[in-house]
């Protein structure tokens, strides 16, 4: 057993108790998958990270779920660049980290974090009778055909016609085998789609989302990074978002409002990336005994 730095965090919120909460355990990559895997399980937080040397970045960054590692997640980034700063344990206001996506840049701009998300990859349409099966909502309520796209991480992307037919949706869990069998993905199983409307919860902003999520994570994320860049690229591509730079918010629903700053790298057939920006807020820190082991 070894002792290991931590900090909670608040992504995409500049106070606590806002935006999506990630514990980040530094000098942890080398901890065996089973071993993050339950301290996620123990924090009942839907992601965690856990940080190393690398080779090839600056940091070598690991993610995890409660069930499984994934190659990457924009909140938790979020959270691990926040955690690092308020440690001082990097200087400037550029660094890489080395994730299993792969080489993520990050931007410093005052209390504002922004990692550019690899190019998107456009998997397959899935029809959009399997998703409103799957979220619990007539097919009508779904105005743009659903699609997988990837800047990192794979998400179903469903738009969807107004604030009431969001708030209305519940996930099926029974109904998500037959949306990954259509992710066009390898691998993929990550089928839970990522709703949006053209219409933010705020006035500021433009676009509202979920993530309703199955077990053994929590029902709903409260915001969610990577979804959000893969998200902006269905809009971009498909000429949903007129503006080459928007305001993305998601939670404010659960009481965790978060929010985003996403802008596009390239023509909008032709993404090279896509940038998502947000602040993060470190709630607590501390020391955790967790069992040594090579992963």
């Amino acid at each position: 057993m070894s002792w290991y730095d931590f900090d909670w965090v608040d992504a995409f919120s500049d106070r606590a108790f806002g935006g999506n909460g990630c514990a980040v355990v530094h000098g942890g990559a080398s901890l065996a998958d089973e071993v993050c895997m339950s301290y996620v399980r123990e924090t009942s937080l839907v992601e965690c990270t856990f940080t190393g040397p690398s080779d090839v970045a600056d940091i070598r960054v690991r993610y995890f779920l409660a069930s499984r590692e994934i190659p990457f997640a924009g909140h938790p980034t979020i959270a691990t660049v926040a955690a690092m700063r308020s440690r001082d344990l990097f200087g400037g206001d550029a660094l890489t980290l080395e994730t299993g996506a792969g080489i993520v840049s990050i931007e410093l701009n005052g209390d504002e974090i922004e990692m550019t998300q690899v190019a998107p990859k456009f998997g397959d349409q899935v029809p959009a009778k399997l998703v409103a099966a799957a979220i619990g909502l007539p097919e009508a309520a779904i105005v743009s055909p659903p699609q997988f796209v990837s800047t990192g991480l794979p998400f179903c992307i469903t738009v969807l016609r107004d604030h009431a037919a969001l708030r209305a949706a519940k996930l099926d869990v029974d109904s998500l085998g037959r949306i990954a069998e259509r992710a066009g993905f390898s691998g993929c199983d990550m089928a839970e789609p990522f709703l949006v409307t053209l219409d933010g919860a705020t006035a500021e902003g433009d676009t509202f989302s979920r993530l309703l999520m199955a077990p053994p994570s929590p029902p709903e994320d409260p915001f969610t990074g990577s979804a959000t860049g893969a998200m902006a690229a269905y809009m971009w591509k498909y000429d949903l978002m007129k503006k080459d730079c928007f305001i993305a918010e998601q939670g404010h629903d659960m009481g965790r409002p978060g929010q985003a700053r996403v802008t596009k790298v390239g023509p909008s057939q032709a993404m090279t990336g896509i940038k998502v920006a947000g602040r993060g807020h470190v709630l607590m820190r501390g020391q955790v005994d967790l069992p040594d082991g090579v992963s």
